[in-house]
């Protein structure tokens, strides 16, 4: 029998879904152990996954084919509506609450070019968030973009990250503030999600983490990595800052001008954040920057859980 969030069980329901998929993985408290509330891999808790296309309009139409209970009244305004729906804020498309042999289940659909805008300049970081943690990937064709795109997502993570820390600090710490990026400015996180949520995903997975995380911090000319001692130290000179700011996704380096250079001034985005980098609140600009993407793409993407969500 296959364990709860096992590789063969999570293959076993994907096989029930359209395999037109550029990328599918699984995510979540079903799939890797949680600490506090959530505790532990069990047969009760939400398996969660999402699904990459190429084509939403032709995916949703083979999908209500084959799947129609999984959506809600929006069934009834066809695939290319849904599509519609799915393109508002995040780009992702929900269905949640659905049960699969004798599990609940919740999936999210999102176009491939989409999903590689956002894991690539930070567009809501919503999906490219999740991306950011470890997930359990199920299949991935050979899109070379797409690849790209998911290896640019980390090393943009990690250079947040290292914006919004100290001149030295543990792995943990660092996995604590890249696992916290996609929730900053989510007002999920103050009502109604647990409040202990990045460090219950953080610490029972930091092996996980480290798999994920290894080859980029290895790699890094900007930080000594200390492997056999959990440690790491880095440049906090403003010439290291500016050199990390310019790493920056397009999307937040837009937010960060915006915080700083008052209206009407329009100097280039060089010269802000060279600025920016010289200040002592740079790490503050910079989780500023990510709240405000991720504020307005968790809200919309709230708002359309209503349309999206199965009654009872």
């Amino acid at each position: 029998m296959a364990l709860p969030g096992s590789a063969v069980q999570l293959r076993r329901i994907l096989a029930h879904f359209p395999q037109e998929l550029s990328l599918a993985f699984a995510y979540g408290s079903g799939v890797f152990r949680q600490a506090g509330a959530a505790a532990g891999l069990s047969a009760n808790n939400m398996l969660d996954f999402v699904f990459a296309v190429d084509d939403s309009v032709t995916w949703h139409m083979m999908n209500l084919l084959k799947n129609k209970s999984h959506y809600s009244f929006l069934k009834f305004l066809g695939p290319k509506q849904i599509s519609n729906i799915q393109n508002c804020g995040a780009g992702i498309y929900y269905n949640t609450l659905v049960p699969f042999h004798g599990r609940m289940i919740k999936y999210g659909v999102i176009g491939t070019n989409f999903l590689i805008e956002d894991l690539l300049h930070w567009k809501t970081l919503y999906v490219a968030g999740r991306l950011q943690k470890p997930v359990k990937i199920l299949t991935q064709n050979e899109n070379g973009k797409l690849q790209a795109a998911l290896v640019s997502n980390l090393k943009s993570a990690v250079t947040a990250a290292f914006l919004m820390l100290p001149e030295s600090f543990s792995e943990e710490d660092l996995y604590m503030q890249i696992a916290g990026l996609s929730y900053s400015g989510d007002f999920r996180m103050i009502i109604g999600e647990d409040g202990l949520k990045v460090q219950n995903i953080v610490k029972p997975n930091v092996p996980h983490f480290q798999k994920l995380y290894a080859n980029i911090l290895q790699d890094c000319p900007q930080v000594v990595y200390k492997h056999q001692l959990g440690r790491l130290e880095i440049d906090k000179s403003p010439e290291g800052q500016f050199t990390q700011l310019m790493a920056l996704p397009r999307t937040l380096q837009q937010k960060i001008t915006t915080l700083v250079d008052p209206p009407g001034k329009n100097r280039d985005v060089e010269e802000i954040l060279l600025q920016v980098a010289h200040d002592p609140d740079c790490g503050l600009v910079v989780h500023q920057g990510i709240s405000g993407i991720v504020r307005s793409s968790s809200l919309v993407q709230s708002a359309k859980t209503i349309l999206t969500a199965e009654l009872p």
